[in-house]
């Protein structure tokens, strides 16, 4: 979105949450897949350097930068944004995109030794009516491990089927396991439509073993999990999960 074009999504509204709830309704997801060498440093640079200060002044939304550490492509860079309104996406996304300095500083970082990264791709996430308000923590301490999970539906009534389990009690059992999403979403445009995407930071990887391993093992899930798959089939039928760490500059880490 803000290193590349976004694509001709327009500014209409989409179905969701009334309008006058104010919340955060939409998360761009940009991955940018890199080579070996000087892309991943050179992007850490100018994001932390130029791109978050810009984006800082122009918008108050949750922001994730990341890293990837086990993910289909690597390396990986990855930023999560998130925003009231399709609206505020774009009215954003043009308060940046015109700030002289940003020009100026992505125009050399784009003449540099390498191009900035070799592709990019940018999905476009609606909050489900369960998912939390992403919050910095009370007192920050080393970047956390984030879990992204999408899980694809075979049908759009399987995946209706999928985020009511999730909303009853699959976050129940999450919980009670050490597992708490930050956001829990449907893909609007982007790759393997229909799916939920969630997000879930872990202290460290030993923790996430930890909390999956218990999960894993309750007998609630394990009750929920057979009932679902009797009533509705298999309801995620891919699964794709990926790890990454947060930047030591993430506003969200």
């Amino acid at each position: 979105m803000f290193l590349g074009a976004v694509g001709a999504l327009g500014a209409a509204a989409l179905p969701g949450r009334a309008a006058e709830e104010k919340r955060t309704r939409f998360y761009t997801l940009e991955q940018f897949f890199l080579k070996n060498g000087t892309q991943l440093p050179r992007m850490h640079e100018f994001i932390s350097k130029t791109m978050l200060p810009a984006l800082a002044a122009a918008h108050s939304g949750p922001k994730i930068c990341l890293e990837a550490l086990v993910a289909p492509h690597m390396p990986q860079y990855a930023a999560i944004f998130g925003f009231e309104s399709l609206e505020q996406m774009w009215e954003t996304h043009g308060k940046v995109l015109s700030n002289p300095e940003v020009l100026k500083k992505y125009d050399e970082y784009e003449r540099g030794p390498e191009p900035p990264f070799e592709s990019q791709t940018n999905t476009l996430l609606e909050a489900a009516d369960y998912s939390p308000e992403i919050t910095m923590p009370d007192t920050p301490g080393a970047p956390r491990i984030f879990e992204l999970r999408v899980y694809h539906s075979p049908t759009g009534r399987q995946l209706q089927a999928l985020h009511e389990r999730f909303a009853g009690p699959e976050i129940r059992i999450f919980h009670r396991c050490g597992i708490y999403p930050v956001l829990y979403t449907s893909t609007v445009f982007g790759a393997n439509v229909p799916n939920l995407t969630y997000l879930i930071p872990f202290e460290s990887l030993a923790a996430r073993e930890k909390a999956w391993a218990a999960f894993g093992a309750d007998p609630e899930w394990v009750k929920v999990r057979q009932e679902s798959i009797e009533k509705h089939g298999q309801i995620s039928s891919v699964i794709q999960i990926s790890l990454y760490k947060a930047a030591p500059y993430s506003p969200v880490r």
